[in-house]
This record gives structure tokens, sequence and C-alpha cells, in this order.
């Protein structure tokens, strides 16, 4: 009960933020995807790495619950500058600079908390061990791959229609031409 109802939460408060309605739902999937990801791999290194009988039951919630807040925020935090830079141009644009933006602070925030959590890993006790090695992994996987590439990734592809029902969602993208003109522009400082 309590995982549905964080992730119910979680999606009008970006719903809010981003006053967006397919933004949100894309960044819960991911969020949820990275979560799965962490336990999946985290479940074989405890079997076949550590050698651990098996984990608590209520170790999934907990790592449920550090995930989901510590990727929701980096996703606040991209998302908004994101949609700052769309203002300014196009939500493609946006998904580059915001990404060129947040992405070092992110990513040195990532490996901070993943550090941090690691050193539950150790401390002689399984659960913490266990505790500490999911979330950190989990951080990191959220941290480098689903927020620097999946997230920005889903951006360019969705274009616009991310930001439906707001006015964003009706400012058209840029022909793929123009984009490689003005990047090859950029480059060559013309």
């Amino acid at each position: 009960m309590i995982i549905p109802l964080t992730l119910g939460i979680v999606v009008l408060i970006l719903m809010g933020l981003l006053r967006a309605v397919v933004a949100p739902l894309i960044l819960l999937g991911t969020v949820v995807l990275s979560f799965g990801a962490a336990l999946g791999v985290s479940a074989l290194a405890f079997d076949h790495v550590f050698g651990f009988a098996g984990a608590d039951s209520s170790f999934p919630l907990f790592v449920f619950v550090f995930l989901v807040a510590l990727g929701i925020d980096y996703n606040i935090f991209l998302m908004t500058r994101v949609r700052e830079e769309a203002h300014k141009r196009d939500a493609r644009h946006g998904a580059i600079v915001g990404l060129s933006a947040t992405g070092g602070v992110i990513t040195s925030a990532g490996f901070v908390l993943a550090g941090t959590f690691a050193v539950l890993a150790t401390i002689p006790a399984t659960f913490t061990t266990e505790l500490g090695f999911a979330v950190a992994f989990g951080i990191l996987l959220d941290t480098i791959v689903v927020r620097s590439v999946l997230v920005t990734a889903l951006n360019l592809d969705v274009g616009r229609w991310m930001w439906w029902p707001s006015n964003l969602a009706h400012t058209p993208d840029p022909a793929p031409q123009e984009l490689g003109r003005e990047r090859a522009s950029a480059l060559t400082g013309a």
C-alpha cells in the first residue's frame, strides 16, 4: 500500500511543478525502472557475490523509499531547468541545455550519495550491507544512466509532447536539418 500511495503523491507533485501530464508519467516510469533494475542486480549480487541466504522482507521498501526520493529529486532538478530552457527556445533545445547545465551537479551529488550509502555496506550486519549496496548501486545507475542518458533521450524523442497539455506542447520542434545547421554553426563559431 505504501508504494502505490507514494507513487501517486509523487506524480501529483511532479504534475504541479512541471505543469504537464506526460513528463511526470515518463519520469515516474524511469524512477520505477531504475528501482527495479537496482533491486534485480542487488539480488544477483547477494546470491552470487556476497553469498547471503536471503533478504529481510522490509528490504525492498527501504530501497524503494531511498531510490524514489533521490530519483525524483534529481528529476525535479533536471526537468525544471529543461522546462525553463524550453520556454526560451523549444523542447529539444531545452533538453540539451538543461542537461548540460545540471548534469555535472547531479552526477557529482550522485557520486557523493552513493559513497555515503556504500559505507553502510561495511557494517558487519547483513541488512545494512544489503541496503548500502542496493542504494549505492541504484543511485549510481540513476545518476549515470537514467538521468543523463534515458531521461534526456526520452526528452529528445518525445519533444514538445513531453509538456502536454501546457503551452510548451504547442511550440513546434525544429526540423532535424535546422538542428544540424545550428549545431554546426555553434561548433565553428559562425
